[in-house]
């Protein structure tokens, strides 16, 4: 078998831990398996690259940025090479470049193109474990690149895709996908299968355990994934098919995202072309508009509240200025979150609305902006309130059981 497997950053949080990962993928080179390593920077680390970048700019040259955070997850495959060469392995560490992870040119959020994986086929053909550094690539102009918050699964999930590996395992420091953070609500379940489209949709909204992107990439490909706990032996949560699930649970996960910001635009002009305009030029700086809703246009105006992530504000308040003088007033408001509900089942039971609505009312807690699919619905409420209405509702869907 070939099998990709990728460590996120508190697995590999220093040298002793990393030395725990390296006897663990030796134990899968020692069944006979051919394996390909994944690595995230130190836990850690990124954050404080990007805040070097930052003592001199708040918005600091994005390529420049690129090839400083980098180096993080560099470090890290190199350790981890060492350490594996050290129980006896022939063990190479390659950079996304070296790796053949080709991106387009948008630096700290590029997107892959493909993966030339003549070099890791190179090094898997001789015996050795590859252990690639993620969360970047190479652009088709030639400079290094970044692939954005959770990009090491990201560049695991193409790697185990272009190699048509067996198996793509995701290692974190938890057990698997839960039912919700266990740090929000203790009786949180861990989930033995889930689907693509309901992984995705977790991911999207706010669970930490895979990068949506990822999940889309994964489901696009067929590509296999587990996640993992790095620190214990216990079996994870498969992402797979729908077609694998025999049983379809109303309702599989709350998600919870506090990387949230509301903008209102009062009193805008109601007239063709305002909306267009404002949001191409949100989506010309890569900036990810989730909820939309506008009023009932009344005396030649009408109101516009949108949803972006709260790292992008700054960025969004510089573009907005822009459209002052189509509008009576805009305004921020970091203090929200939204909350969500993800199920399959919700494909084919009614109720569910007015439950989780009725839910929310029973706390008191007011909804500023729904959104729903058929297997989701999102609200967003206020900040303090978050945690309550996560725990309000794994109570009242009996997730816990």
């Amino acid at each position: 078998m070939l099998i990709v497997q990728k460590y996120g950053g508190t697995s590999v949080g220093d040298c002793a831990k990393i030395a725990n990962v390296a006897n663990r993928v030796a134990s899968v080179k020692k069944e006979g398996h051919d394996v390909v390593v994944v690595v995230s920077a130190m836990s850690g680390e990124t954050d404080k690259l990007i805040g070097y970048t930052k003592y001199f700019n708040d918005i600091p040259n994005a390529k420049e940025v690129d090839r400083i955070v980098s180096t993080g997850e560099i470090v890290t495959s190199s350790l981890l090479s060492i350490a594996l060469q050290n129980l006896g392995f022939k063990a190479v560490g390659l950079s996304g470049s070296d790796a053949g992870v080709i991106t387009d040119c948008v630096h700290t959020k590029a997107k892959i193109q493909e993966v030339n994986h003549q070099n890791i086929d190179k090094y898997l053909k001789k015996g050795y474990i590859v252990v690639v550094a993620g969360f970047q690539g190479i652009s088709t102009d030639g400079d290094i690149t970044t692939l954005g918050r959770g990009g090491s699964d990201l560049s695991a999930v193409a790697i185990a895709g272009a190699l048509n590996a067996d198996l793509c395992e995701i290692y974190t420091d938890v057990d698997g996908v839960f039912t919700t953070d266990p740090r929000i609500e203790s009786k949180a379940k861990k989930i033995d299968k889930i689907s693509y489209d309901e992984m995705l949709e977790l991911a999207s909204l706010g669970a930490k355990v895979l990068l949506n992107r990822s999940v889309e990439m994964a489901k696009k490909l067929n590509v296999k994934i587990i996640t993992r706990n790095s620190f214990n032996n216990n079996d994870g949560t498969l992402i797979t098919n729908e077609e694998e699930i025999m049983e379809k649970p109303i309702i599989s996960g709350i998600a919870l995202d506090k990387n949230q910001a509301r903008i209102s635009m009062v009193n805008v002009d109601d007239k063709p072309g305002i909306a267009a305009n404002l949001f191409t030029s949100l989506a010309n700086s890569n900036i990810n508009v989730d909820m939309i809703v506008q009023t009932i246009g009344r005396d030649g105006k009408t109101d516009i509240d949108f949803t972006i992530p709260k790292t992008d504000l700054a960025i969004a308040k510089t573009i907005l200025s822009d459209f002052e003088q189509s509008s009576q007033s805009i305004e921020f408001d970091e203090d929200i979150a939204k909350v969500s509900i993800v199920g399959l089942g919700m494909k084919s039971h009614s109720g569910v609305a007015s439950k989780t609505f009725g839910t929310m009312a029973k706390e008191n807690i007011n909804i500023m902006m729904i959104s729903t699919s058929d297997i989701k619905i999102s609200m967003i409420i206020d900040l303090k309130y978050a945690e309550l209405a996560v725990r309000a509702l794994h109570c009242a869907y009996e997730l816990d059981k």
